[in-house]
């Protein structure tokens, strides 16, 4: 019985800690992102531009294998979702490579970088472990998916489909 119990506590911990947040926190609402026009500007700020319209965030970086593996099926995704909004946060280290990665991949939507790379505030606070992420935003502004990655295109897709049916 004990054994049960230490089982099921370890399972509900593991659980929760894999949790879909509904919510940024107040520290990653207030980080500033480099946007590729050389400002400055509250993550915060980029997410109110969107409000109204279903928005997918991409964290990637142009050094990151799996994010270029994954970018076929990001234009495949806008290109059958014409609707959505979508905003690329880059985890590069130099201004120069992000560019060149914005230009080599020929990415559509608003780039931005992150001050301070994964491992920075902006990172920590939106509990950044793996590139390339996905997180999905409805039109009221609410996180609909927190945590996805490259492999989780069928259910990014059919999240999507579902927030573009209601409206």
């Amino acid at each position: 019985m004990k054994k049960i119990l230490a089982l099921l506590i370890v399972f509900a911990s593991f659980s929760c800690s894999q949790a879909q947040k509904k919510s940024f926190s107040k520290e990653a609402l207030s980080q500033t992102l480099l946007a590729s026009d050389g400002s400055q500007i509250a993550f915060q700020d980029i997410l109110k531009k969107y409000k109204g319209k279903t928005l997918v965030i991409e964290v990637w970086a142009s050094w990151c294998g799996d994010c270029v593996k994954a970018m076929p099926r990001i234009k495949e995704l806008q290109a059958n979702n014409p609707n959505v909004a979508y905003v690329f946060i880059s985890m590069d280290k130099t201004i120069e490579n992000w560019k060149i990665g914005i230009e080599k991949h020929q990415l559509n939507g608003e780039q931005f970088m992150a001050n301070d790379q994964m491992k920075g505030i902006f990172g920590k606070a939106i509990d950044l472990d793996w590139i390339p992420r996905y997180i999905i935003i409805n039109k009221a502004g609410k996180i609909v998916l927190y945590r996805a990655i490259e492999t989780d295109f069928e259910k990014i897709n059919a999240i999507i489909k579902e927030l573009e049916v209601k409206n």
